[in-house]
């Protein structure tokens, strides 16, 4: 069965969830723009919403991979605080307060203000927790490949959408090419026949079959450039282009048809070896590994270095000088600290299992991703070959429907053959020529999706 451009457009849509919104590029509001298929994919990968989305989440994952790396580097933190007490002695004149570095600090006037501070920096760096960190600066550059391959692939599925919609328009174009050719002879057809009518040489009945059938020609090459508008719009769309920018895609001199069919297992270990959802999938298992290796972490001591710089001042009578009070007050302390884990009521040993069966999914999920796209490659070969020998079958149909309408147009114009035969081989040219083109189209798009699956770039 041929390929329906339409639904396969339609059905693409859909999956890709493709939301028709403005393009950010402003510099194309109410200008004519007519591109060829290699511009419409650099433009879509460019402005597309959902490939965006993926460079967004790519600089997230940058971002953590260097958060990350950090994990080795020590912090620092400083820290200040100042106070300010009352102090209300009653009147009495012996009454004492002793500040909080045990100064004596003499209220012989009923009452006073005592002023303090204490300030100091802290550091720690973590010299050893079981590897964690590695594995850590390990997974998030994993996840940093597999978010540039998210890229990749979206940037892969709309190359695909965009083929599909721009070989319809294609069709569409060919189409007017071939019905506007019937218009134009069906035309003269029904003009000679009017000129015999009136003459006296013909019956009515047949002008009208002549007339009925230029009417028909007409409808159907109306439908064929409404069918244009539609996917224009639908390309139009999918590229995210303002609404008020006029668009058109250009034609292809020649398509030339296959010659060769690379075998399918080429094909086959090619796509495989190289695209990015199988290595997404080999990331994915190798990023699940790192969370065992992480989680097996917890088992381990984990040991840690400090330090701090301190002092403080206190107001008040034979206290010292502020400059006297922070270098007396001044301390230094460095010490390591190290933390053996005894008991942790199963709490890691759940985290490794759990890690160990997400690494066991996530195999799964490769598996499930190789045979997806061994099957998927092997049903474009199918398409392929199938597309080719209906080509071939089309092609023979057309050339001798084709010439059988030729002669039965010279037969009808020298009044040798009467008009029921005549719109007989009509009907049969058009069905043989509508035949041929769908086939072609095809042909070509069979072809550009199965050579896409080994990695050479779509254009025609």
């Amino acid at each position: 069965m041929p390929i329906k451009f339409k639904h396969i457009i339609l059905l693409f849509l859909s999956l890709a969830g493709v939301t028709v919104l403005h393009a950010q590029d402003s510099t194309l509001i109410g200008k004519t723009i007519k591109w060829d298929l290699v511009k419409c994919i650099d433009y879509a990968k460019k402005n597309n919403i959902q490939i965006n989305s993926l460079r967004l989440s790519q600089q997230i994952s940058q971002q953590e991979l260097l958060l990350s790396k950090a994990g080795r580097l020590p912090n620092l933190s400083g820290s200040a605080s100042q106070n300010f007490e009352h102090l209300n002695n009653g009147g009495s004149s012996n009454f004492s307060q002793v500040d909080s570095n045990g100064v004596a600090i003499n209220n012989n006037r009923g009452s006073s203000f005592v002023a303090s501070g204490s300030y100091g920096l802290n550091s720690s760096i973590t010299l050893y927790n079981g590897g964690f960190i590695t594995n850590d600066i390990q997974q998030k550059n994993l996840s940093v490949q597999s978010a540039n391959l998210n890229i990749i692939q979206q940037e892969n599925d709309i190359t695909l959408q965009i083929t599909q919609s721009y070989l319809a328009i294609l069709l569409d174009k060919e189409n007017i090419v071939y019905d506007t050719d019937l218009v134009t002879t069906t035309t003269a057809q029904v003009k000679v026949e009017q000129q015999r009518y009136d003459a006296g040489s013909v019956a009515r009945a047949a002008l009208i079959q002549l007339q009925a059938q230029l009417a028909n020609d007409k409808y159907t090459l109306v439908n064929v450039q409404n069918t244009q508008r539609g996917d224009l719009l639908t390309l139009k769309q999918l590229l995210l282009l303002p609404s008020d920018v006029n668009f058109d895609i250009v034609k292809p001199d020649t398509i030339a048809p296959i010659d060769t069919v690379t075998a399918f297992h080429t094909v086959e270990q090619i796509a495989l070896q190289n695209r990015p959802e199988v290595k997404n999938g080999e990331l994915g298992v190798q990023i699940a590994q790192y969370d065992v290796a992480k989680a097996r972490a917890g088992y381990k001591p984990t040991l840690t270095a400090g330090g701090s710089l301190n002092t403080g001042y206190t107001s008040g009578s034979g206290a010292g000088s502020f400059g006297s009070q922070l270098n007396n007050n001044f301390t230094q302390q460095v010490g390591v600290t190290l933390s053996v884990p005894i008991f942790t009521k199963r709490t890691v040993k759940t985290q490794v299992e759990e890690a160990k069966i997400n690494v066991q999914q996530s195999q799964l999920n490769l598996n499930n991703t190789r045979i997806t796209l061994s099957q998927t490659v092997e049903r474009a070969f199918i398409n392929v070959q199938n597309s080719k020998s209906q080509y071939d079958a089309a092609q023979e149909q057309y050339k001798y429907s084709k010439e059988s309408y030729r002669i039965a147009s010279e037969q009808l114009k020298v009044g040798v053959a009467n008009t029921v035969d005549f719109l007989l081989q009509k009907t049969l040219f058009v069905q043989a020529q509508q035949a041929f083109i769908q086939a072609k189209y095809n042909e070509l798009l069979t072809l550009k999706i199965y050579d896409f699956y080994r990695g050479v770039p779509i254009k025609l």
